[in-house]
């Protein structure tokens, strides 16, 4: 078995704007993706999502398309910079649509604003960002008494390649396997993923 550490989430902060500075200025001035959005039931999404202007649910998750994400305190190239993304793959929540911004937050709970062009369909996960130090296993198969193939650390990141059941089946350079759903962020505690 081996057991793999996380990195820290990729964020590093600039500007004279801290993460609290952020959050009190509020977003809500800008129109929410349900002000023009179709209630979720009408296009055979889950209930409380809604299909934003793009014609995707939200919120959603999606993750970092390049190494370098400005994340803005408002939707546009105008309002300044709150800090800096500097991993591409993490997962990222869409909460927002406005034009061509997304208003995101990460697995710390910060939110932002970036350019949809530089956000993936792509699915990822990580790793019991909440948990501490304590590695979390994951299995051979989707069931909990199954032998264990590796221990992964809190915040290590893997593409998910399909949930199902309560498990996500993930995945990295050097590791593959089941894990518990709950142990995840980046994924939804109902979402099938295939």
């Amino acid at each position: 078995m081996s057991s793999w550490r996380g990195a820290v989430l990729g964020r590093t902060w600039r500007g004279a704007l801290t993460f609290s500075a952020v959050t009190a200025l509020g977003f809500l001035s800008w129109p929410m993706a349900g002000s023009n959005a179709a209630p979720a039931e009408a296009a055979g999404a889950s209930p409380g999502v809604e299909i934003g202007p793009s014609g995707l649910p939200v919120p959603r998750f999606v993750s970092l398309k390049s190494s370098r994400v400005n994340v803005r305190v408002g939707p546009g190239e105008s309002y300044g910079i709150a800090w800096v993304f500097v991993k591409p793959g993490l997962p990222i929540e869409v909460v927002q649509e406005y034009d061509n911004w997304r208003r995101i937050r990460d697995a710390d709970g910060a939110m932002g604003w970036v350019f949809q062009s530089l956000l993936s369909g792509k699915r990822t996960a990580v790793v019991a960002p909440w948990a501490g130090k304590e590695p979390r296993p994951i299995r051979t198969k989707a069931k909990p008494d199954a032998a264990i193939s590796a221990y992964l650390e809190p915040g290590v990141m893997g593409k998910v390649d399909r949930c199902q059941e309560g498990w996500c089946r993930i995945s990295g350079s050097k590791f593959s396997g089941w894990i518990d759903r709950e142990q995840l962020w980046g994924v939804y505690p109902d979402e099938d993923i295939d």
